[in-house]
């Protein structure tokens, strides 16, 4: 008689801090970020990775949390929109130059679709050549893969120029 493994634990890094958790095999990453390890900052929006509000980086790479297998996620590094912040060493954090430039440039509505646009746009700005003007061929791609119900889109790429600029200058 052959088992079947309902149930299987996953370790992976989470925001820089290993972790642990015993997931059914079918769970997907998103419900476990969520569910399993309390991060609720990713989204979970169509559930069919079209709207982008569950991305989140695994190696540095954008992936729609809700199509993705938590058991896939195990021994990977994953960063979610709380990861993105980091500690100023006086008790508070600083934003990163993706968050302060959505801040700065009024980039968010009702903010569902908020935590899937920074990641996809922290990647997209750090994997391409900083030093290269951003054309606004790049811009559309970056943003063009996540939905926002509530925008023209104009002060998200407003941010994304934005972000590009202080990530630019930081080097």
């Amino acid at each position: 008689m052959t088992t079947v493994d309902t149930e299987r634990t996953i370790t992976f890094t989470v925001n820089g801090v290993p972790r642990e958790a015993t997931v059914p095999v079918r769970r997907l990453l998103s419900d476990a970020l969520r569910h399993d390890l309390g991060l609720t900052g990713t989204h979970v929006g169509c559930e069919h990775g079209v709207c982008g509000a569950c991305t989140v980086l695994v190696d540095g790479t954008p992936m729609r949390s809700c199509l993705m297998l938590a058991v896939q996620a195990s021994g990977h590094d994953v960063q979610t929109v709380e990861g993105l912040a980091r500690d100023d060493g006086r008790g508070g954090h600083l934003l990163h130059p993706v968050q302060e430039a959505f801040r700065e440039c009024h980039a968010l509505q009702c903010g569902f679709c908020t935590p899937g646009f920074l990641m996809t746009i922290k990647a997209g700005l750090e994997a391409r050549d900083r030093a290269a003007e951003l054309t606004e061929d790049e811009v559309d791609e970056i943003v063009g893969g996540n939905l926002c119900r509530c925008t023209g889109y104009a002060n998200i790429k407003k941010a994304v120029r934005h972000a590009a600029a202080a990530m630019k200058d930081a080097e």
